[in-house]
């Protein structure tokens, strides 16, 4: 296949392209900084050359959004709109163009869509989507991708959880913190977690790209969300540290003011669950948090 990975210079379009190149497909990044020769400029804003790149392609995913992990100043929430918002925008313009267009079209979006539940499980069909800024962040950057269908190609959006691995995310952090004593729950810890181990998330990009009947939203989330007590428990298991200092709300609040991010990161209750994939067949390498440790600890510990 072409694969088109828009804003895949990242954690998730790293480990996508080497999943990808190692099964013989062909990669294609655009990035605002080429170095590659696999690799085309673009600026997320505006058409350019990197257009002509669509025709014939089988994929196309975009990636594209500044991080969340900022403080929610009036610059930064307007920034990270804008370049969700903006880059699906300026795809829609590039596919309309291609006489023979990409045959699916994959855009990322967040499991943060769903509001803080602790109790009630978020599937697709159930998932009660609230109104602050991250969710509506996440209801503007899907209303933005579905509201015109384009023939032939297939969309879906990619509602992403927590993902883990050595080479980025979250997991290099918290097996820092844990190291250093620091590993105890976060908050009330009742919030709960919801992850996928970065190998299952390639595995669930291909299957939807395989699977023609899948399409609108789609909870990319391994199927047994737990909560920050008992993920960081076993976390410290896992890497056989006897004990972990909790951190109480406003020791967060206070301390994410020095990180510069927002506690909501870790206070923020996602209970999703993965309906639509369950259903459709996809087989989990790593349906369970232990084994995603187990796993991950053992290449780089």
């Amino acid at each position: 296949m072409k694969i088109i990975i828009a804003a895949g210079t990242g954690f998730l379009g790293k480990n996508l392209e080497t999943y990808f190149a190692n099964k013989g497909h062909e990669v294609i990044i655009l990035t605002r900084n080429p170095n590659r020769s696999n690799e085309y400029h673009w600026d997320g804003n505006t058409l350019g050359e990197w257009k002509n790149l669509f025709e014939n392609a089988d994929v196309l995913i975009n990636l594209a959004g500044k991080s969340v992990d900022c403080r929610y100043t009036d610059k930064n929430k307007k920034e990270i709109y804008d370049s969700r918002v903006n880059s699906t925008k300026i795809l829609q313009k590039a596919v309309d163009q291609c006489i023979n267009k990409p045959k699916v079209w994959l855009n990322a979006s967040s499991a943060t869509i769903y509001i803080h539940s602790e109790t009630h499980l978020n599937t697709e069909e159930n998932g009660i989507i609230g109104d602050d800024f991250s969710m509506n962040i996440c209801k503007s950057w899907e209303k933005e991708f579905f509201k015109q269908e384009i023939e032939n190609v297939r969309k879906v959006t990619l509602r992403t959880s927590i993902v883990l691995g050595n080479n980025g995310g979250a997991f290099p952090k918290l097996k820092m913190i844990t190291r250093l004593g620091l590993g105890g729950k976060q908050g009330r810890g009742n919030q709960n977690v919801s992850w996928i181990h970065i190998h299952d998330f390639c595995k669930v990009v291909e299957f939807i790209i395989d699977c023609k009947t899948m399409s609108g939203p789609i909870n990319v989330t391994a199927p047994n969300p737990l909560s920050n007590e008992l993920f960081m428990n076993k976390l410290r298991s896992e890497m056989k540290i006897p004990f972990g200092l909790n951190a109480s709300i406003w020791q967060l609040e206070f301390a994410s003011l020095f990180l510069k991010t927002e506690t909501e990161l870790l206070l923020k209750s996602r209970n999703v669950y993965p309906q639509k994939l369950v259903e459709s067949g996809f087989t989990f390498s790593y349906p369970d948090v232990e084994r995603v440790f187990m796993n991950l600890l053992s290449q780089n510990y």
